[in-house]
């Protein structure tokens, strides 16, 4: 039986100066995010820099991707969390809501697909998560295929934001994209050649302890994500 909950996205850029900091926090905001009311499931992120998404850091921009007992609790974080308010007086920061589109896996042994509230099926854009844990035995492979496929999401058709994402520097790794539409996104997974050459030396191989993919219906956004929403109000109604 679907789930309940909804998911969000979050994209925090911190000021000149401040990667200390940055970094510091997602350490720090574990505490924080425990003793929050409504909130299921939760993950503090790194990420790279701009849209690649093999490895690499970028020290100021952080990322939060979390599962809650419905909106309110979301409405609640981001109106009286003192996390919320902090990325207010950030360089730039972006939240997105999402419902479940599907998909297979888990995170850190959480469903997040099925704890879910189903999207309405039908046009419009589309989030992309993709999350795994590498075997260390598997990491060279995993880091050469990276590289490949980060240059050919970057110029892919319908893709509108995209960011690599890491729980740690090594093992554990993600990304977060945002696409015009699910045919966009079809067209890139099974179509690009080094995306699908990677698929399938992920079979092959064995590269994963752990996997998850999930698509999801964005139905609301706030601030700015490279300067831009990219959704650009054209968020479904979920």
């Amino acid at each position: 039986m679907p789930g309940t909950s909804v998911a969000s996205f979050h994209l925090v850029r911190e000021r000149p100066g401040r990667a200390v900091q940055a970094l510091a926090r997602l350490g720090t905001d574990r505490r924080s995010l425990r003793s929050i009311d409504g909130l299921i499931f939760w993950r503090l992120l790194g990420t790279g820099r701009g849209r690649d998404t093999g490895l690499g850091m970028d020290p100021l921009r952080t990322a939060v991707f979390a599962v809650w007992e419905d909106d309110v609790a979301l409405d609640d974080f981001l109106c009286a969390s003192p996390i919320a308010r902090r990325w207010a007086d950030a360089a730039e920061a972006y939240s997105v809501r999402l419902r479940s589109l599907g998909g297979h896996g888990t995170w850190r042994g959480y469903d997040v697909v099925d704890a879910l509230a189903p999207a309405h099926a039908g046009p419009g854009p589309v989030a992309v998560m993709t999350r795994a844990t590498v075997h260390l035995r598997r990491w060279r492979g995993f880091v050469c295929a990276g590289h490949q496929v980060s240059a050919e999401v970057r110029d892919a058709p319908g893709l509108l934001a995209v960011v690599g994402t890491g729980e740690a520097p090594v093992g554990r790794q993600a990304t977060f994209s945002l696409w015009r539409d699910i045919t966009d996104a079809r067209s890139f997974a099974y179509s690009a050649p080094q995306h699908v050459d990677a698929i399938r030396r992920t079979r092959l191989d064995g590269w994963y302890g752990e996997q998850l993919f999930a698509r999801f219906r964005p139905y609301g956004s706030v601030g700015t994500w490279d300067g831009v929403d990219p959704l650009g109000g054209a968020g479904g109604d979920g």
